[in-house]
């Protein structure tokens, strides 16, 4: 018997805003991510001083998180079976330049740890979990679009062996100041069905 999921609520990011289950939370017209993102950190409350040392893509995965799981009201000290499923198109690129280019300057050549450590694009769950204590399951897959389908199933599937209690899944790229983090919430209930029609639907909303 196949067990129906679904989706709790929802956090997406991307032309300057922030909104949480389809209501605006936060508006910024800082047209630079590092901009955006600082607005948006003290406006929505994050309060994570390790935040500021995390690479572009860490930071936009971590705040739409925070901003989703915060509405949850989840308990910081107790562990939490939530596994994560995230997904992209460009990878840890943006900080892979930058590690590129302190490699190739010949006349400083001292590639950073602190830059190093983020050239794997799922650094950014571990960022997510160490604050949530996620000890669960978790993936990061590439694709050049979102794939609905893929996350849906998944994740319906890590739900169905009993891997994880909740999935925290979704899309979450970044590119050379172009950035957007589609994340959601999956639950044996709500009151969205977990599948691909509706993920795309909110996805477009």
């Amino acid at each position: 018997m196949t067990t129906n999921y679904h989706i709790t609520s929802y956090c997406h990011i991307k032309n300057q805003k922030v909104s949480l289950n389809g209501h605006e939370v936060f508006h910024d017209n800082s047209e630079l991510f590092p901009d955006f993102i600082k607005n948006a950190y003290k406006a929505l409350d994050t309060k994570y001083p390790k935040f500021f040392k995390m690479d572009n893509l860490s930071k936009l995965a971590f705040l739409a998180a925070d901003t989703l799981l915060k509405n949850e009201n989840l308990n910081p000290e107790k562990e939490h079976n939530i596994a994560v499923v995230f997904s992209n198109k460009a990878a840890s690129l943006d900080t892979d330049r930058m590690h590129q280019e302190a490699i190739q300057n010949t006349s400083d050549y001292f590639p950073s740890p602190a830059v190093f450590v983020y050239t794997l694009p799922n650094i950014c769950i571990g960022e997510i979990s160490i604050k949530y204590k996620l000890f669960s399951e978790n993936s990061f897959f590439i694709f050049d679009s979102l794939n609905a389908e893929h996350l849906a199933s998944y994740s319906n599937s890590l739900l169905d062996m009993n891997k994880a209690d909740q999935v925290l899944c979704g899309w979450v790229n970044f590119d050379k100041n172009h950035y957007e983090a589609f994340l959601y919430l999956v639950a044996k209930n709500g009151k969205t069905a977990h599948n691909k029609k509706e993920i795309i639907t909110l996805y477009n909303t």
